[in-house]
């Protein structure tokens, strides 16, 4: 793709490209960033699976999280959108084999609006396309921007998730 694939006020969306790799690795390794991510520390080859994964979800599904980058310049500011899911916590939690969205944004821009800016298009973009249905989404207990933007965006919370490990418990959350 030659362009982006949204645009707007503010922000290019596109549609992940191989040569995003190094970009993409650098939005999830910083420690801030990913504070509410698990926890873990990516490698580069596990932002290798998350690129792939979402390039798969484009491929097989028509949607996926896009590349946000501000307008017109290169670097990767945040990834956000709709994509398919499986996260293997059982049929009882709504969130195996359904859409869901996420949205990671760079410390650097934090508290801009760029999650909620990305996320309207993408989401007004989905609706349009694929029709409104459920999207599934989940947060770390606890972040309260990430809950406060899910509300924005007519989210609600339908359950809790308590994944293996210790890891903060799961708010899933459900846009019918």
């Amino acid at each position: 793709m030659s362009g982006p694939f949204l645009t707007t006020a503010r922000l290019d969306l596109w549609q992940p490209r191989t040569d995003d790799l190094a970009d993409l690795f650098a939005l999830t390794r910083d420690e801030e960033t990913r504070r509410f991510l698990g926890g873990f520390a990516p490698s580069e080859a596990d932002s290798f699976a998350r690129l792939y994964r979402n390039a798969g979800s484009w491929a097989l599904h028509g949607y996926g999280t896009f590349m946000v980058r501000l307008k017109g310049e290169g670097r990767i500011v945040a990834n956000c959108g709709v994509f398919r899911s499986h996260r293997g916590f059982g049929a009882e939690s709504g969130m195996d084999n359904v859409p869901e969205a996420g949205w990671i944004v760079h410390k650097d821009h934090w508290g801009q609006g760029v999650a909620r800016e990305a996320m309207e298009a993408a989401l007004a973009w989905f609706d349009a396309t694929h029709g409104r249905q459920r999207i599934a989404c989940m947060i770390d207990e606890g972040h309260a921007a990430s809950d406060a933007l899910a509300g924005k965006l007519g989210f609600v919370r339908y359950g809790t998730f308590q994944p293996d490990g210790g890891a903060a418990p799961l708010v899933l959350y459900e846009r019918l």
